[in-house]
């Protein structure tokens, strides 16, 4: 438990998370309980001060939850265990906090009468900048609503989807199509549906 508590916060440094925030919430992660303050403290040997500005974050993010314990007057925290969940939750998260203003900004961008008098190519830049944003949001919206396991059997799909993709653009659909490309299609569409239910 303690290299991935420990790895957990590394990496926690380089997604942009101070390395306690993210430590405690593998600790929480792995221990599957509730754990108050001061066993955090004494597990993961850091300040209080660092724990509770630390829950405080992970609190912000939706990540830990206060709970109680009968007889005891202290506070818990506990997080989900189900890491396709927390995923989700993290994404989510990113999106509200740095997706969601930056596709606003740039459409406010563009409607601003200024924007008409940039240069044609910037112009155009900052179009496909806000059409790449906004592409991207509405994807990982659409995925969000998924459940976990619809949601990991679709990212399973990747290489089948990837496949027919390319098989659909090397079609002429403007001519008929001849018995091997129905063949082609039906191999492909077999090969989708063992997959999904794989």
């Amino acid at each position: 438990m303690e290299k991935f508590v420990l790895h957990w916060g590394e990496m926690g440094n380089k997604w942009g998370v101070n390395r306690t925030v993210a430590q405690i919430h593998a600790l929480l992660f792995l221990a599957g309980k509730p754990m108050n303050a001061e066993e955090i403290q004494e597990t993961l040997g850091v300040a209080r001060s660092n724990v509770s500005n630390s829950i405080k974050e992970l609190q912000s993010l939706n990540l830990v939850q206060t709970v109680h314990t009968l007889g005891d007057r202290r506070d818990y925290f506990t997080t989900g265990t189900d890491v396709w969940e927390l995923a989700k939750v993290i994404v989510e998260e990113r999106y509200r906090r740095e997706l969601a203003p930056t596709v606003g900004f740039l459409a406010d961008l563009i409607n601003e009468p200024e924007f008409a008098t940039e240069n044609k190519d910037i112009q155009q830049r900052i179009k496909d900048t806000h059409q790449f944003v906004d592409t991207l949001t509405s994807w990982a919206n659409e995925m969000l609503k998924l459940s976990s396991t619809t949601l990991n059997r679709i990212l399973k799909l990747g290489a089948t989807i990837q496949k027919f993709l390319k098989w659909w653009e090397m079609m002429d659909w403007d001519n008929d199509c001849n018995i091997s490309d129905w063949q082609s299609f039906n191999l492909l569409y077999s090969i989708w549906r063992w997959d999904w239910r794989s």
